[in-house]
């Protein structure tokens, strides 16, 4: 049963790294105009920023399912892909020409409902409580799931594609989450088969971008390969069982940047969807990390988060999430504060 993951792996990977070099190639040949951002340290020897790796990702992504003898594609499975190649279309612009944060959030939702309209739907959620399930298939269950879904695909979206502003960075912890849902959907309580093939072609598709984007990077994810990435980790994480704590506690870090940093841009009355460089992995190249160093903490960090989801229940999770959200919380306010000592120093 192994070769049917496998295949679908090696197939989506062949496709993604041939459509990363073809991307590649023609992004040198072309008179390139992408702009450039704030929260990206990349620049290549002619100090343009080849933001192509999205569209060879979901080029991949999308091919290697229909090329798929093990997978039905169902009318959901449809809406997804469909919503894949929105993205493409939405992030190629914003690389292109930036797209105000309001029209961004817009089709991010409008994308969420779509999904959601077309059957992508949380089921049930368990309660943390009591370990018992809380049925959302009818009356204000309906909306507290139509609700849950666009939050949480809109959440991921955004924290994957902050995530992108060093190499390897986003792309690292994206694959680690999908193969983390991958074992998840083998596990007997689960048992989601054609989900572990998605997650393998997610996989596939992703590590055919690594192997451009790992310091020092050739190409970029950009704006449509990190929503990409978010968008399918989010509803994967809704397709295997509504295993959207497993989800959260694997892209742990991202997710709580995410929210630090939005906390941040109120408290300074800034809107909160403008590129800046006050991420955790901005402030740790601040201090004199390497980029390396920084991708391997994050790594390490979603690794670990990983095993620990795959062997826990919902109790557990949302423990160690917390945990999580302690520790890095007060990691964050002693690397602000170096950062503020060191910017002191400076300017004496």
């Amino acid at each position: 049963m192994i070769i049917k993951y496998l295949t679908s792996f090696v197939t989506t990977f062949s496709l993604s790294a041939l459509f990363m070099i073809s991307a590649i190639y023609l992004a040198g040949k072309i008179p390139w105009k992408g702009r450039r951002s704030e929260r990206h340290i990349h620049l290549n020897s002619n100090g343009k920023i080849f933001r192509v790796g999205g569209l060879a990702m979901i080029a991949a992504f999308n091919l290697a399912i229909f090329l798929s003898k093990d997978l039905f594609i169902s009318p959901e499975l449809y809406a997804v892909m469909a919503a894949t190649i929105l993205l493409m279309i939405i992030g190629t612009w914003d690389d292109f020409e930036e797209m105000d944060w309001r029209v961004q959030l817009f089709f991010q939702v409008a994308i969420a409902v779509m999904i959601f309209i077309m059957g992508v739907k949380i089921h049930f959620v368990t309660n943390f409580f009591s370990g018992g399930i809380i049925d959302l298939n009818s009356g204000i269950g309906i909306l507290v799931s139509a609700a849950l879904v666009i939050v949480w695909i809109v959440l991921v979206i955004n924290s994957m594609n902050w995530l992108d502003g060093i190499d390897g960075l986003s792309g690292g912890v994206a694959f680690i989450g999908a193969l983390t849902i991958f074992f998840l959907s083998l596990k007997p309580e689960v048992n989601q088969l054609p989900v572990a093939i998605l997650a393998m072609i997610l996989a596939g598709s992703i590590l055919g971008f690594l192997i451009f984007n790992f310091n020092p990077s050739r190409v970029l994810a950009g704006t449509s390969g990190s929503m990409f990435m978010g968008f399918f980790l989010a509803v994967l994480a809704i397709f295997s069982g509504t295993k959207i704590a497993t989800a959260m506690l694997v892209l742990a870090l991202p997710i709580l940047d995410s929210l630090w940093v939005i906390g941040e841009r109120i408290k300074n009355k800034k809107s909160i969807f403008k590129p800046d460089k006050n991420h955790l992995h901005h402030k740790l190249l601040a201090l004199g990390w390497s980029q390396r160093k920084i991708s391997v903490l994050f790594y390490s960090i979603a690794a670990i988060m990983a095993l620990v989801a795959l062997n826990t229940r919902a109790i557990g999770k949302s423990i160690s999430f917390l945990f999580v959200a302690l520790v890095m919380g007060a990691f964050l306010v002693i690397v602000s504060k170096k950062i503020n000592k060191l910017n002191i120093a400076n300017e004496k």
